[in-house]
């Protein structure tokens, strides 16, 4: 069955007066002469994204969507009315954005991230800003620790909300982020702790056993060839991480290691190789 909405892997079986008729074996979809390559032949594959055009009928693309169907991506609204608002995809059916999906009013120009979604009744990509609505609370796929992708959300007085692996949603917090982020940004974070009530904490840095080894080795190379560091116990995050990219805590635990090791000598703001 052809998935509106979707991707769909089809063949194209035959050509009419309209463009080319692509089909699964069961069904068919009109692919429109203007988004026909001029190297595609009767008999080949395609992946092509199915919608329902303006006038209602569904047909095809191959061109590259920026959202599908059950996924999370930040839009820009290219048109603005009573209703609510309308997103670009890349193609040339926008997606409509009633005013009670909106989390705040949404203005000209600017981007959001959103859900995007088929709306069962009309059969036609919706999309949703109130993103806490779409996504799981509970049967997380990872563990403590584990690295996932990130889509940041928004930003929050505790921090930025963040949608984790396009299916659930955590928190990176405001004294944990030492680099710009911003609204709509991919990144890798890692699971940095699941709570009880099922909140998840995130951390832009990874955390375990390996990563502080490789952080020391990163710090003695570092004083291999300068012999010393204007960092020590009494820096603050935003020094360190500008120097290393990793958190004070992780770095602290560094340099503990290095100085049980007598391999190098501390003091608040400095750190010299042992000769």
């Amino acid at each position: 069955m052809i998935a509106i909405g979707k991707y769909n892997k089809l063949r194209v079986a035959a050509k009419n007066s309209q463009g080319l008729s692509l089909t699964d074996g069961t069904e068919e979809v009109l692919l429109p002469f203007k988004d026909v390559p001029s190297d595609l032949n009767l008999g080949d594959d395609v992946e092509a994204f199915v919608y329902l055009n303006k006038d209602g009928s569904t047909v095809a693309t191959l061109k590259e969507v920026l959202a599908t169907a059950d996924e999370f991506a930040l839009l820009t609204v290219v048109s603005v009315n009573d209703d609510g608002a309308f997103l670009d995809i890349g193609i040339d059916k926008d997606i409509f954005v009633p005013k009670r999906e909106q989390k705040k009013p949404m203005e000209l120009g600017e981007s959001y991230v959103v859900f995007v979604y088929l709306d069962d009744f009309s059969n036609k990509l919706l999309a949703s800003s109130k993103v806490d609505q779409f996504v799981e609370l509970e049967n997380f796929d990872f563990e403590e620790g584990d690295a996932v992708d990130l889509l940041i959300v928004d930003k929050s007085d505790l921090g930025y909300n963040a949608i984790i692996n396009n299916e659930f949603i955590g928190l990176l917090y405001h004294n944990e982020v030492f680099s710009v982020i911003e609204v709509g940004q991919r990144t890798t974070g890692w699971i940095k702790k699941i709570r009880v009530e099922g909140k998840i904490d995130l951390t832009l840095q990874p955390s375990g056993f390996g990563h502080i080894l490789e952080t020391k080795d990163y710090i003695l190379e570092e004083l291999r060839i300068v012999g010393e560091i204007n960092l020590g116990d009494k820096s603050t995050p935003e020094e360190i991480y500008n120097r290393f990219q990793v958190s004070k805590s992780a770095f602290k635990k560094a340099i503990g290691g290095l100085y049980k090791e007598r391999l190098i000598t501390l003091s608040d703001h400095h750190i010299k190789l042992v000769k």
